[in-house]
């Protein structure tokens, strides 16, 4: 992490009893691990890790540990999940007929600080069964203070934790940077330059994430590529863009398929040369949905149930 971002984050922490760290592992429903894991080698160039490798025991009786794969893409752990392997007390989340992100969250600095700030504004919380924590008692997962915000209150369900060891999340290493482009990267990844919720309640979202954990709006406007309408948030080591999808557009029928909740509906990656991008990943069978002079949005069809950005563009007001 770069002296700059860590003084952004102490900006943002001022005033506050907690400090939001940095983002959490987006969490992506898949169809199937194996064809994850080979999407994110031939597409990303990346290797994955799975969960089971790291956690040589379920937590619990009745727990599964062969549900996830992690893969490092820049400054971005993404953790690929299979709901038909993700079995919590015996019982089997169902199947997903197509990939889709769900979810991310923050490591916290400050963990019953921020439980208390949230249940002071009204947002609720549950614990890792999902169940409302009404106390003044911190929700713990194990050993760890863990919660999740509920979406009726903050927009989706987002994830709480402390920072603690965890081997696939290099981050969290002292003295991890953003790894260099290298000539061997098929994409030319630089870094995560955003993550898009689509939302027709801005405000609920701007209260949570700006209000509350301390955001800074950097910009705001129409996203021509996309099809979107809203403002680009900047929060620890991350830039989240929170926008309404135009009628009839792509972001418009993600966001209607699910519900009355904000929906997490991709990620856009900072690349070197957007050329370099679409010979890629046209080589590996992936349709392009949208090509501008800067920007390559995936048909999600083709690409796990994500429609990925790649953009030689910066975000106006990222101040990473």
């Amino acid at each position: 992490m770069s002296e700059n971002t860590r003084s952004i984050i102490n900006a943002q922490a001022r005033e506050r009893d907690f400090r939001v760290k940095m983002i959490y592992h987006p969490v992506l429903h898949v169809v199937d691990l194996d064809e994850a894991e080979d999407f994110y080698r031939r597409v990303f160039g990346r290797s994955s890790t799975p969960l089971a490798s790291v956690r040589k025991a379920p937590p619990k009786p009745n727990h599964s540990i062969d549900h996830s794969i992690f893969t490092s893409v820049g400054d971005v752990l993404i953790d690929s999940l299979d709901p038909k392997r993700y079995i919590t007390g015996g019982v089997q989340r169902p199947a997903v007929e197509q990939g889709h992100l769900q979810t991310f969250g923050w490591y916290i600095e400050g963990m019953p600080e921020l439980y208390r700030e949230l249940k002071h504004q009204g947002i609720r919380v549950t614990n890792s069964q999902d169940e409302i924590a009404e106390g003044d008692e911190l929700p713990m997962a194990g050993p760890i203070p863990h919660f999740h915000t509920l979406p009726v209150d903050a927009g989706i369900r987002y994830y709480f934790f402390p920072l603690f060891p965890f081997k696939p999340d290099l981050r969290l290493t002292p003295d991890w940077s953003i790894p260099v482009v290298s000539e061997d990267d098929p994409l030319g990844i630089e870094y995560c330059s955003h993550h898009t919720v689509l939302t027709d309640n801005p405000n609920r979202a701007h209260k949570f994430v700006v209000d509350v954990l301390g955001g800074t709006v950097i910009h705001e406007g129409h996203d021509n590529v996309r099809c979107v309408t809203g403002s680009y948030v900047h929060l620890a080591d991350a830039i989240l863009q929170y926008a309404a999808p135009d009628a009839d557009s792509a972001a418009q029928a993600d966001l209607a398929a699910n519900g009355a909740d904000d929906v997490y509906h991709a990620i856009t990656w900072k690349v070197v040369d957007i050329d370099r991008v679409e010979r890629h990943v046209e080589a590996q069978g992936l349709r392009i949905l949208t090509r501008t002079d800067d920007t390559i949005i995936t048909d999600p069809s083709t690409s796990l149930g994500v429609p990925w950005g790649f953009t030689t563009k910066r975000v106006p007001g990222d101040p990473r």
